[in-house]
């Protein structure tokens, strides 16, 4: 077995799968079970009570994490005039309108966040079978279709992070790296887990946070007790 393989299963051993551990000692657990040789990501997998098929109980929004994610975004903005001026004021990597478009009709897709002015969503409308299936396309929900684009250009290289329930129930997500000091991590955590849990839909019963994991890109999965989270739970 390579010095990878076996740097892996240490890591694998040290965690119990079947234990749910608090916060603090999960975060812990993912940070000396990261072993790669780069700055691994922290994923937080949620396990929800929903179905998603039923519209009433569609999960999804954005939450800014008050310490970041730690990679730096780069940002499209679909915007004509002075919402273009403003966008590139604010530091988006890409604006433009019909230009754009044609761009990413021509597969050229170098963003990983998408903002778009309300009056521009007709020609963006076109793009939402290249853009749709990546997480891309703007939408009003979630803070990407909007005027205000300057502010929106902000909160996506600040630490905006959108959230979508999955198939399963499930919401995953960025929330720092393995880098990050351990209460600069459970801050975003707990900011995070208290988006989605404010983002409960309606139709939601029983119940609603019902699985936290906590991972990093290389290391195991580490369970962690929902109740150690502190978050208003509604």
């Amino acid at each position: 077995m390579s010095k990878h393989g076996k740097r892996i299963e240490n890591a694998r051993e040290a965690v119990e799968r079947t234990k749910l551990y608090p916060l603090d000692e999960a975060v812990k657990l993912v940070k000396t079970g990261a072993k790669a040789k780069f700055d691994e990501t922290v994923e937080l997998a949620l396990n929800l009570g929903v179905d998603p098929k039923h519209a009433d109980q569609m999960v999804r929004g954005v939450v800014n994490l008050p310490n970041g994610t730690g990679r730096t975004l780069r940002v499209a903005v679909f915007a004509r005039g002075a919402k273009a001026d403003e966008a590139k004021e604010a530091g988006a990597d890409i604006v433009g309108a019909e230009d754009l478009v044609a761009a990413v009709q021509g597969g050229t897709i170098d963003f990983d966040r998408c903002i778009a002015t309300p009056d521009l969503m007709p020609l963006v409308g076109r793009l939402g079978k290249v853009l749709g299936p990546r997480g891309l396309m703007p939408n009003p929900k979630v803070g990407t279709v909007t005027m205000d684009v300057a502010s929106a250009v902000a909160a996506s290289k600040g630490g905006a992070v959108e959230f979508r329930v999955e198939k399963a129930g499930i919401v995953q997500g960025s929330v720092g790296k393995t880098s990050f000091g351990e209460e600069k991590l459970a801050e975003n955590i707990v900011a995070f887990v208290d988006a989605v849990v404010k983002a409960k839909p309606a139709g939601a019963k029983g119940t609603y946070l019902q699985r936290v994991a906590l991972s990093s890109t290389m290391g195991p999965g580490v369970k962690v007790d929902p109740a150690t989270i502190a978050v208003a739970q509604h």
